[in-house]
């Protein structure tokens, strides 16, 4: 990993070493291709092309007349090129006019590329040309980062597919709950006040549910008060005097489950407030977003907020819920067979009996809680031949799917693919279900058919009104509006409570490409708080402190997320979203500083 790491990465210098020494090219006296240009100045993807327009003029000089003028336009990486042809040039007293759009498909290798005008005169077909320009570097993909379930090197095999759940226990996911106890100012003694007994209540009912508890994150957070102390201590101590009294109630506390901390000097849980108060107009939330997101210290930040018209009437308002311990619980219900059914349920699968003895319901909780997918697949696959439902066919293939997730052999996971479409196709049959249309829309999704895929979700999203379910489901058909350019639309689809860092993240992703870059910012915290590993979230922060031109900031998370993600490290170099931190000595910093590292 490591040679192969430092492989890459010589490469990756190497190749945004091209780039950069293409702009400095040398070129005759004459600069026939000084006034040529491209609009827009950076290409950006959008719906599977890259769209721009070439223009320019080729001036008539009286001393250097050109001959028979020839303009190519070339794309060149330093794995492929693309020849775009000869561009018709229109004559006119002073000049040789061109202007062309050019509408060209996607590949990644454009990623690295760089868009070059030649000229000649006289030859057509020319060795070389007399004259270069490049127009611009690299593609804009930031789209495609959005997350779809692709497994990537190096990375967590992402899950995909939805198995139809037994209605005796939660979907093939996690629950998550959040919940809140208030303080009185400056204090870290527990007030059980009726709207604290509610929240410790509800907390444990959640619990009595969904009793295997995945992950339980207790969060103690202070007010900018000054009863509040100028240390993080009270907020330590409010989390842990929670932990306290949920251990002591006989809350089932985990320390290997159980994260406790604090934060403090941080404007993260404030934004979450003023982001969800409808009482305060999107133009006064954007004039103190533009102060959050500054660099500027806490303190300072403060004190501009203060200056703010209305401001000390919000901070009335939202600071008492400040004072608070934040608990964020992830966990699912633990129903199965009993002890006898699962002893018969062996013997079936494995004398390969027709097995009548179970009915539809306990095979189905077999296969849900079988935790193997080769066990899950023999249990569907008997169900299957047992059983005249939707359900088995569809779970057989979401095994199916996940199988495929683990193979790197390209003809496995197409065969994978195709075993799944069918099963798919088998319980349409049966009946008209959302979770089918769900996994049929995933497995389009990872072939790249996004139309298709889109158009199978937004069919599911009309057959279920279970909130679980059209979390999912959203959060994928959001993902696929990123990728074909709806990006305000896409921000509507992630209004549901996340959990998973993902989520997320493609939420901030489309806040940030809608231009709506407080959104997007609060979207990517909430990623890394999610999951502190997660480098895709720092990114999703880099790119929009360099959109904010906030250059240490975007470094300073730039760093994070390419220690954490061999592919992001590959993308940071040559994306044009940093172009403009590129030439700070601190961005190569980062590179080189890994380089030596490993």
């Amino acid at each position: 990993m490591r040679n192969r790491r430092v492989n890459n990465e010589i490469f990756s210098f190497l190749g945004l070493f091209f780039l950069l020494s293409c702009s400095s090219i040398i070129v005759p006296e004459s600069n026939f291709l000084k006034d040529s240009k491209v609009t827009p100045s950076t290409l950006e993807y959008l719906r599977d092309s890259i769209r721009f327009e070439v223009e320019g003029n080729i001036p008539v000089e009286s001393i250097m007349r050109p001959r028979n003028p020839i303009v190519r336009l070339k794309m060149r990486s330093p794995e492929s090129s693309l020849n775009l042809g000869v561009i018709e040039l229109q004559k006119e007293f002073d000049a040789y006019h061109f202007k062309k759009s050019f509408i060209i498909p996607y590949s990644s290798w454009m990623d690295a590329s760089f868009l070059e005008l030649q000229f000649n005169q006289g030859e057509r077909n020319p060795p070389e040309p007399e004259e270069r320009k490049v127009l611009t570097k690299g593609v804009v993909t930031t789209p495609l980062l959005a997350k779809i379930g692709k497994v990537n090197p190096n990375e967590p095999i992402p899950d995909v597919g939805l198995y139809i759940p037994t209605g005796t226990a939660a979907m093939d996911l996690s629950r998550s709950g959040a919940f809140e106890v208030l303080f009185k100012p400056g204090s870290s003694k527990l007030d059980l006040s009726t709207s604290n007994k509610d929240a410790i209540e509800n907390l444990g009912n959640f619990i009595t549910e969904n009793p295997n508890i995945v992950k339980l994150r207790i969060t103690g957070i202070q007010s900018p008060e000054v009863a509040e102390g100028k240390t993080s201590k009270l907020g330590n101590d409010r989390a842990a005097e929670v932990y306290r009294y949920l251990a002591a109630s006989d809350f089932m506390m985990h320390d290997s489950l159980t994260e406790v901390k604090s934060r403090w000097n941080d404007w993260f849980d404030f934004r979450l407030l003023l982001r969800d108060d409808i009482r305060i107009s999107t133009q006064r939330k954007d004039e103190y977003y533009s102060i959050l997101l500054s660099e500027s210290e806490f303190v300072d930040q403060a004190a501009q907020l203060n200056k703010v018209a209305g401001f000390s009437e919000i901070s009335r308002s939202l600071f008492p819920r400040l004072r608070a311990v934040k608990i964020e619980i992830e966990a699912n219900s633990l129903p199965g067979l009993d002890q006898d059914q699962a002893m018969e349920l062996r013997k079936i699968l494995d004398e390969n009996r027709i097995g009548k003895s179970l009915d539809l319901g306990e095979w189905a909780i077999a296969g849900e809680f079988s935790p193997r997918l080769q066990d899950k697949e023999a249990i569907y696959s008997k169900m299957t031949e047992l059983f005249r439902s939707v359900l088995p066919y569809n779970n057989l293939a979401v095994v199916k799917m996940r199988l495929a997730q683990r193979t790197l052999d390209s003809e496995v996971k197409y065969k994978l693919w195709e075993e799944a479409n069918s099963l798919l196709i088998q319980a349409s049959k049966l009946e008209t279900n959302a979770y089918v249309l769900y996994n049929q829309g995933q497995i389009l999704t990872l072939k790249g058919e996004y139309w298709e895929a889109y158009k199978k979700l937004s069919d599911a999203s009309v057959l279920s009104r279970d909130p679980n379910f059209l979390k999912i489901n959203e959060s994928l058909r959001g993902a696929l509006d990123v990728i074909r350019g709806d990006y305000r639309l896409a921000t509507l689809r992630f209004d549901y409570p996340y959990s998973d860092a993902k989520d997320f993240f493609n939420k901030g992703l489309a806040y940030y490409l809608a231009n709506d870059y407080g959104n997007a910012s609060l979207s990517f915290e909430e990623s890394v708080i999610a999951d502190r590993n997660y480098g895709y979230g720092y990114y999703g922060l880099a790119m929009v402190a360099a959109k904010s031109a906030q250059k240490e900031v975007a470094i300073i998370h730039l760093k994070k997320a390419i220690d954490s993600n061999e592919l992001i490290y590959q993308r940071a170099l040559i994306d044009p979203v940093f172009e403009e931190i590129r030439s700070e000595q601190a961005f190569f910093d980062i590179f080189r500083q890994d380089i030596f590292q490993n």
